[in-house]
């Protein structure tokens, strides 16, 4: 199957890069290349365009798109969270911009062998990397049922988390839980059916709870936003679309963090923390999809936009810097 993504909020991302024509920019989840061919067009040919994705058909897909461009293209296979290491290794110590599209993409919720979706019976696979040996027949057959229902709480934020794990920890017991088909009755049988019948799909929340946990989506997330601005030039954007409301949080807390890192106590008149602002939120609210996308492309639901202006300042000590 053809690796088709159709990039949410695109013209909102591009534009809030402030793409200038010679700059060096990052699309840390290249996916099928949609974002980053608005970039490369414009940029100049002294402009550059680094691309990182962990998924082979991604890369594959975003080569061919992006081919006309290919002098100022680098592609890397690889998770974003190595983004630091992989541009020191070709030699860059600072980009002006960076965006990330979180979640899963189209292609892998529409090819039936990743195991992604619960509309298609598919083995239980949903790794972003198909280098990586875990799947997801490993966290249902091998979880506990107090890990399981932790996984389906926090990152499904599912109400009946708890008898969903008992279900599935019931229903492996008589045999290993091997497809999406299994799972998803699994949980059906879980969720009361008044609930089924107004609800969503009853699968929809677990099924993302086991593909955030299996590929460490909020680990990775949380643990690299620091080094992104880090990386950002002065007047870098770093522009992140979530999905899900723990990522948007987590993106929002950091962005006001690195904001106003300040930890003094209220009552201090000068700051003497020593922690510096490194930049600004651009987006007070997170900027999200239109009408009109929103009726074109249903997987831009429960996107937002948020994006984070890089300023001139190093982290550092100054006493005399005014609360």
């Amino acid at each position: 199957m053809e690796f088709s993504h159709k990039s949410v909020l695109l013209e909102e991302t591009v534009s809030s890069l402030n793409v200038k024509p010679d700059g060096i920019y990052v699309d840390g989840t290249l996916g099928g290349g949609g974002h980053s061919l608005e970039i490369c067009k414009r940029l100049s040919n002294q402009g550059r365009l680094i691309g990182i994705d962990q998924d082979e058909a991604a890369i594959k897909a975003a080569t061919e798109r992006l081919k006309d461009h290919k002098e100022k293209v680098t592609i890397i296979r690889s998770n974003y969270c190595d983004m630091k290491q992989k541009l020191g290794e070709i030699g860059m110590e600072k980009v002006d911009g960076i965006i990330l599209d979180l979640g899963v993409s189209s292609y892998q919720l529409d090819h039936a062998e990743r195991g992604f979706t619960y509309r298609v019976d598919a083995p239980l696979d949903m790794r972003m990397d198909q280098r990586q040996s875990m799947t997801a027949k490993d966290i249902v057959n091998e979880y506990s049922e107090m890990e399981l229902f932790r996984i389906i709480r926090d990152y499904g934020e599912d109400r009946f988390a708890k008898n969903i794990a008992k279900h599935i920890v019931r229903g492996r017991s008589v045999k290993p839980i091997e497809t999406t088909e299994e799972l998803t009755e699994l949980i059906k049988n879980a969720i009361p059916a008044k609930v089924r019948a107004t609800g969503g799909h009853p699968a929809k929340r677990t099924f993302q709870a086991i593909r955030i946990e299996l590929n460490k989506e909020l680990e990775v997330l949380e643990n690299t936003l620091d080094d992104m601005i880090d990386l950002l030039n002065e007047d870098g954007h770093l522009s992140i679309i979530t999905f899900h409301s723990l990522e948007d949080r987590i993106v929002k807390s950091n962005f006001r963090k690195n904001e106003n890192p300040c930890i003094c106590p209220p009552e201090f008149p000068v700051c003497v923390c020593g922690r510096k602002s490194l930049g600004k939120v651009v987006t007070r609210k997170p900027i999200l999809p239109s009408e009109q996308e929103l009726q074109e492309n249903s997987r831009a639901k429960s996107a937002k936009l948020r994006v984070f202006l890089r300023n001139s300042q190093e982290r550092g000590v100054d006493n005399g810097t005014e609360k």
